[in-house]
């Protein structure tokens, strides 16, 4: 599982920093999580296949989320898609983007799917044999949702070595990873747990921004393996969260810590900042195992 951010500012694009998108790429699908201004520029930039996304998540519509869906969207026809395209976001996303298009004739040669959103309770939006996608209700000044990836259960892993030495035919071997005993020919009944060991465990992802300190999250996010959570001020402007519906690095550390998170990757910056190793020093007083997103960087999510 990997995370490639392409943008983790907050509101103002910068000639050196971008607002929010990042990709995951999670048992070989590919996901876009929000699409800020710059997004399709970012994606060429880090060598990432538009043909590959089919699946766009939205969490809000402040612009700094979304102003460059319909250039992605337009890009996409421009380049002959034949792929059907699924958007997830708050109600609205659909007649803002299908109206771009009919003013500007550009309708798409590709099925453009969406799927609104207007629950304010956890709901699974996607799910197939490998992954599901849950959300996650923030509190924001519009109505915003989070996301949560979680892989399925890998299939079990072959104890090729005793498999052989039973005498058991290949064609049983999906059986066996799927989780079944086996019955011998002699009528002996092998337990499962003698021909297999554990597959790897499941991975879990939750992405947070914008969201004021929000603890309802926590029964969502318990355990998550990774969370990325806003973190738009440092303490010193902590008392713009209020008005804003911002977090602080604190804020967001303490989010993690009680959410038993195993790391915390920390984004969505004001741009008034200089740098953002404060925010990495002000989490860390919270949780320990805390890392600063940046636009270009990749995350190694199983690692």
């Amino acid at each position: 599982m990997n995370l490639t951010i392409l943008g983790c500012y907050a509101a103002t694009p910068r000639s050196m920093t971008n607002p929010t998108a990042q990709v995951l790429e999670i048992k070989n699908r590919m996901f876009l999580i929000d699409c800020g201004e710059g997004t399709q520029v970012q994606l060429r930039k880090n060598k990432l296949r538009f043909s590959k996304i089919n699946h766009i998540f939205i969490s809000h519509l402040h612009g700094d989320h979304f102003f460059g869906l319909i250039g992605l969207i337009s890009t996409f026809s421009l380049l002959n898609r034949h792929n059907d395209l699924h958007v997830y976001g708050p109600k609205g996303i659909k007649e803002i983007i299908l109206l771009q298009l009919k003013l500007s004739n550009s309708w798409t040669g590709y099925n453009l799917y969406f799927h609104e959103l207007t629950s304010n309770e956890p709901e699974i939006i996607f799910e197939d044999d490998r992954v599901t996608v849950t959300t996650i209700p923030l509190q924001h000044r519009v109505y915003t949702n989070g996301f949560l990836f979680k892989e399925k259960p890998n299939d079990r892993k072959l104890n090729i070595d005793v498999v052989r030495e039973y005498g058991i035919e290949t064609c049983y071997y999906q059986k066996i990873k799927s989780g079944y005993d086996i019955i011998l020919d002699d009528g002996r009944t092998i337990p499962n747990e003698a021909l297999t060991f554990d597959p790897p465990a499941p991975k879990s992802y939750a992405f947070c921004s914008d969201t004021m300190y929000n603890e309802a999250i926590l029964p969502i996010i318990n355990n998550v393996d990774v969370l990325y959570h806003e973190s738009t001020f440092l303490e010193t402007e902590a008392h713009l969260c209020e008005r804003t519906m911002h977090t602080t690095a604190k804020q967001a550390a303490t989010i993690a810590k009680q959410a038993n998170a195993k790391k915390l990757i920390l984004g969505h910056f004001s741009t008034r900042y200089g740098n953002t190793d404060k925010f990495k020093e002000e989490a860390t007083t919270i949780f320990n195992n805390v890392v600063l997103a940046d636009d270009g960087k990749v995350f190694e999510l199983d690692k």
